[in-house]
């Protein structure tokens, strides 16, 4: 087992070996031929190819570490990640984000190199995120559109919408507005509402044009938790339910889960937020 495997699996927090250094990625892709972010072991991962770029442009074979994972189908203008490459090895940013471009299907772009503190973590020094989730309005969908937003057409109840999204702002228990990935007993997320409490900061909605928009600020989501956040505003905004079931689904931990999840390919990770000594808060 290698080090990068400890590392998944235990969940500790490690520096680069003696004679390695740590490398920053800021990574944008379509998520639409993808399996996800994360690594499938047979290949398909978003992950799976950034490793094999870095393998292709420079002969090192590391494990680069992201922020978290998003699903098959979900985009990403901004995922982080990190990984270890030897000292030895002296490219500029520029460099690197030019090499490993070089080597990346086109639905996959490194936006961004740079060395990063030793103890830098993608993942565990995230403070937060931001998502975007998009709604394409019209009756036709357009072929720009396909894969890239989710076709709603009718009318919607947009005070209704409204009241629900200012309703998500705060700390709640987001057991009935997520889903069990599998790493985690039933049991343990039923008992245990730290596992499934999350603050959210900001919950917005705006109309652009052809497109309904939601974006949420939180200081971390759970699994499916935006899907499900937007397929049951959208429940409550095409009338199928009333806004007071919304806030029970905050409110009451223990009712029913929401089985209302919007389809992955409207969904985007837009930023990842780090603390930062100087201004408090730094995007990726």
């Amino acid at each position: 087992m290698s080090r990068n495997d400890v590392e998944s699996k235990s969940g500790l927090r490690h520096g680069p070996a003696p004679g390695f250094k740590r490398l920053r990625l800021a990574i944008a892709y379509c998520g639409t031929p993808w399996k996800g972010w994360q690594s499938q072991g047979g290949g398909g991962g978003v992950q799976d190819e950034v490793n094999m770029a870095i393998r292709k442009a420079t002969g090192i074979v590391t494990q680069v570490h992201g922020s978290g994972r998003t699903d098959a189908g979900v985009h990403a203008l901004a995922q982080v990640a990190h990984g270890d490459v030897p000292d030895t090895v002296q490219m500029s940013g520029e460099a690197w984000t030019n090499a490993l471009n070089a080597c990346l299907p086109l639905t996959i772009r490194v936006l961004s190199v740079e060395e990063a503190d030793p103890r830098f973590h993608a993942r565990f020094d995230a403070i937060g995120k931001v998502y975007r989730y998009r709604v394409w309005r019209p009756r036709m969908l357009s072929p720009f559109e396909a894969d890239r937003a989710w076709h709603v057409y009718g009318p919607l109840e947009m005070d209704s919408l409204c009241w629900c999204c200012e309703k998500l702002v705060g700390t709640h228990n987001f057991i009935r507005l997520s889903a069990n990935r599998g790493d985690m007993p039933e049991t343990e997320r039923r008992t245990l509402p730290d596992k499934t409490t999350r603050t959210i900061l900001r919950a917005e909605i705006r109309e652009e044009g052809d497109i309904l928009q939601f974006e949420f600020e939180g200081d971390g989501f759970l699994y499916k938790m935006v899907r499900l956040i937007v397929g049951s505003l959208m429940h409550v905004a095409r009338r199928r339910e009333p806004k007071e079931w919304f806030e029970g689904l905050l409110a009451d931990p223990k009712g029913r889960q929401s089985n209302q999840t919007a389809p992955a390919c409207g969904l985007y990770l837009v930023r990842v937020l780090y603390p930062d000594r100087g201004t408090g808060v730094t995007s990726a």
